[in-house]
């Protein structure tokens, strides 16, 4: 394996995981289907499946994923690809929400379509269903990286966030 590829395999777990995770034996705890061969085979031989289990992405967030992991080394054919995403889509969508109470708009919002849709889709921020503690990681992470978020919108955007996107 090569310098380059190791580094960037270990940049993605350092950016999604947040700390270095061990490779080893990986879990094989995937449902069955005919793309599950394939990710044991492209995607466990560097994480764990519980980071995949985890993400509950849309279609086009699995594809972004998937093309992601490319672009940084993964090896997977043209030919896998369209199994990969059918059977993320499938088996590790978002949970669909039965009500959403509407709410007025407010700052933290108006923060939040700033800082966060900036370079975010909707859709890969609603599907986190983070705790209070995750939103504080995840927002300082952003702010870290970029985001335009200063100290006195910061509480109450991870308050909105938490309420709005908070765990199930």
């Amino acid at each position: 394996m090569s310098t380059l590829r190791v580094f960037r395999l270990c940049l993605f777990v350092t950016f999604v995981g947040g700390s270095v995770v061990a490779v080893g034996q990986p879990q094989n705890d995937l449902p069955d289907g005919i793309a599950a061969d394939i990710t044991r085979k492209r995607c466990l031989t560097c994480h764990e499946a519980d980071l995949i289990v985890q993400q509950q992405l849309s279609r086009p967030a699995w594809e972004r994923e998937i093309d992601k992991m490319m672009r940084w080394g993964a090896v997977v054919t043209a030919e896998e690809r369209a199994p990969l995403v059918d059977y993320f889509s499938a088996h590790f969508a978002p949970t669909p929400v039965t009500a959403h109470v509407a709410r007025q708009s407010t700052a933290a919002e108006a923060t939040y379509k700033r800082a966060c849709l900036t370079c975010h889709e909707s859709d890969l921020i609603e599907q986190q269903h983070l705790s209070r503690a995750g939103w504080v990681r995840e927002v300082d992470k952003m702010i870290r990286w970029g985001a335009s978020v200063p100290d006195t919108e910061k509480e109450a955007l991870v308050d909105w966030l938490t309420s709005r996107y908070g765990e199930l």
